[in-house]
């Protein structure tokens, strides 16, 4: 009989451990990337929110008012008031297909709230836009918010 055969290979045991290991360091690749992904999305959010602020800004600077929502959610009003804002900036980085603002905030979706003096609900045609608070709900949690300058 010969007793010194030497063995070949991996045993199971062997293999089980690389598995496990490759997969817990897939694990951590993928948690990070969906955090840094996120991040993105976040600071993309902030500046969408930044631009639009400033694109605002200019027009009550013309116009002495603020738009309304249904100004700012009107492609062809945009396009003839705001030159500057790309069309794209009001959609959410996460896959919003159409560009619009709503009145609250919500996920998925940037919030345009605009007021006249008062405090109370204006369309700039009974009462003057003078208030607005921008926001964006950030993904790794909380809002960024802007608002009016006067």
């Amino acid at each position: 009989m010969n007793l010194n055969r030497k063995q070949e290979g991996f045993t199971i045991v062997e293999l089980l451990i690389v598995i496990v290991v490759i997969g817990i360091l897939a694990a951590l690749v993928i948690t990070t990337f969906t955090g840094i992904q996120q991040k993105a999305r976040d600071t993309e959010r902030t500046t969408d929110i930044k631009a639009l602020h400033g694109q605002i800004e200019a027009y009550f600077a013309q116009q002495q008012k603020y738009p309304t929502l249904a100004n700012m959610n009107d492609s062809a009003w945009r396009t003839q008031y705001m030159k500057g804002l790309d069309q794209d900036a009001l959609k959410d980085p996460k896959g919003g297909s159409t560009p619009t603002l709503v009145a609250a905030p919500a996920s998925g979706a940037y919030a345009y709230a605009v007021l006249a003096s008062d405090d109370t609900a204006c369309d700039n045609s009974t009462k003057d836009c003078t208030k607005y608070t921008l926001t964006a709900t950030l993904e790794q949690g909380g809002t960024y918010t802007k608002t009016n300058l006067n």
